[in-house]
């Protein structure tokens, strides 16, 4: 079976990445990346996903994929934006980063409250062929979390598109609903016929 390495220590992630590839390469298996992390001092998804893709295709010779991804909230310009992870610090904290974000935007009314999740993929080949692809699913902030499902900034990310008076945060998705509308399934959708190349 073909493998592809992901460039990320997060299971999480790979477990994702796992689900959505074998929609379309069911004979490809994404393994997780056990190279040491790469400085990521891009100032855009597209470039923080450039490093650590290069990063884990030089460190394995195998194709390798990298995912930057993060909430984008309206009202503050973007933000958190490519520090989603590190909102509250660098400890990386994903309970402190929502709690941080909910606070931030405390007095914000539902009408502001407009935010993005935005996936960006980069496929690095070993003899150094290189594709971007972007994913954006539009939605709004909730003022509580809810649901366990998911992770990060999942439990208040409500999607748009819910029917009125059923709207629920992708905290509350199953992962089998989540994988087919993410951001992540949004960039796939553009990566797959680069997949079929490899």
């Amino acid at each position: 079976m073909a493998r592809i390495v992901l460039a990320t220590h997060n299971a999480h992630k790979v477990e994702e990445f796992q689900a959505i590839v074998a929609a379309t390469r069911p004979d490809l298996t994404v393994v997780s990346y056990d190279g040491p992390e790469p400085v990521e001092d891009g100032v855009t998804f597209a470039a923080n996903a450039l490093i650590k893709a290069r990063a884990a295709a030089a460190h394995t010779g195998l194709p390798a994929l990298a995912d930057d991804s993060g909430i984008c909230v309206d009202v503050l310009g973007g933000s958190p934006g490519v520090f989603s992870a590190y909102w509250a610090g660098h400890a990386k904290d994903g309970t402190a980063n929502l709690r941080l974000l909910l606070d931030q935007l405390s007095d914000i009314a539902d009408p502001h409250r407009a935010a993005q999740f935005v996936s960006t993929i980069a496929l690095v080949d070993p003899d150094g062929d290189e594709h971007v692809v972007e994913g954006v699913w539009p939605g709004r902030l909730a003022t509580a979390a809810a649901g366990e499902g998911g992770f990060g900034y999942d439990p208040i990310f409500v999607p748009d598109g819910q029917p009125a008076g059923t709207e629920r945060s992708v905290g509350e998705f199953s992962p089998t609903e989540k994988n087919a509308v993410s951001h992540r399934a949004r960039a796939f959708a553009a990566l797959g016929p680069l997949l079929a190349t490899l």
